[in-house]
């Protein structure tokens, strides 16, 4: 194959129909994107148009005086997927807001495989997260980033989880939520079923957790259950679940759910146990 430079296509007016996907990106985030959804900044984009990434690019919007830089990245796109370049201040008249990265790109998301299809795709030795009610998306960003880094391989989230898929949880994320699987639970869906299902033993990781994870018998397939910070897992989850907890100094019994994420797929993935 002959790696080529796409063709730039000029962008001179803010109301050009052709960036419709980018005109005012905070309201569209707040309002949904359907099919499709933003990705904004370099390093975003290296994971996006790499090879492991499970959604592709549409288009791009690239302010002009980035286009030197991200050449490099963008090398090998044909002339369906648009390069569109714009000075510095009709790139901020398009998306609404100053965008300093000037580096954008409208990406499809992949289908959603179903939960039960997602775990059955996994090997026989393998670690996967259950989000209930994570809505904020630094935490989901964060979470994400942590499941790629240890080895994750799928992600299943409650419908009060947010979307992975959220310019600021995919940013957060450094593009881990465009590599690693996910799929949302249907309503009223058995979390704690379908993971049995798929021979995942379920660890409900709570400050009020009956045992240590540390120096836990891993079993081969395993879920780790997070939920929002505050509330933390439901209940009908936790009586359902086998619970532990991270050991702490006294007079502090909770992290951060991204952080405890981290601590607990360290300790489930050390040398030895993955």
């Amino acid at each position: 194959m002959k790696w080529v430079v796409p063709r730039v296509i000029p962008i001179s007016d803010p109301a050009d129909s052709r960036i419709a996907p980018y005109v005012q990106v905070r309201e569209r985030d707040v309002a949904g994107r359907g099919e499709g959804f933003i990705a904004e900044g370099e390093v975003v984009l290296r994971v996006l148009l790499g090879g492991g990434a499970r959604c592709r690019a549409a288009s791009l919007l690239v302010a002009e005086n980035r286009l030197k830089r991200v050449t490099p990245l963008i090398q090998g796109l044909d002339d369906a997927t648009p390069v569109f370049a714009a000075s510095q201040a009709v790139m901020d008249a398009i998306v609404g807001f100053h965008i300093h990265r000037g580096v954008l790109a409208h990406g499809l998301r992949p289908a959603d495989p179903g939960t039960a299809a997602l775990l059955a795709d996994l090997p026989t030795r393998a670690v996967a997260l259950a989000l209930f009610g994570v809505s904020n998306h630094d935490n989901i960003g964060g979470i994400f980033r942590n499941a790629a880094a240890f080895g994750a391989g799928a992600v299943l989230l409650d419908g009060a989880c947010c979307d992975p898929l959220y310019r600021k949880a995919i940013r957060v994320s450094v593009g881990a939520t465009l590599t690693v699987p996910f799929a949302r639970l249907e309503a009223g869906a058995d979390a704690i079923g379908l993971l049995e299902a798929a021979g995942f033993a379920a660890l409900a990781l709570s400050p009020a957790g009956a045992e240590p994870l540390a120096g836990l018998a891993r079993p081969d397939r395993v879920a780790l259950l997070l939920g929002a910070e505050g509330p933390g897992l439901p209940p009908p989850v936790l009586a359902r679940a086998r619970t532990v907890g991270i050991a702490m100094a006294a007079g502090w019994d909770s992290l951060n759910v991204a952080a405890a994420s981290a601590i607990a797929l360290h300790e489930l993935t050390r040398p030895g146990l993955i």
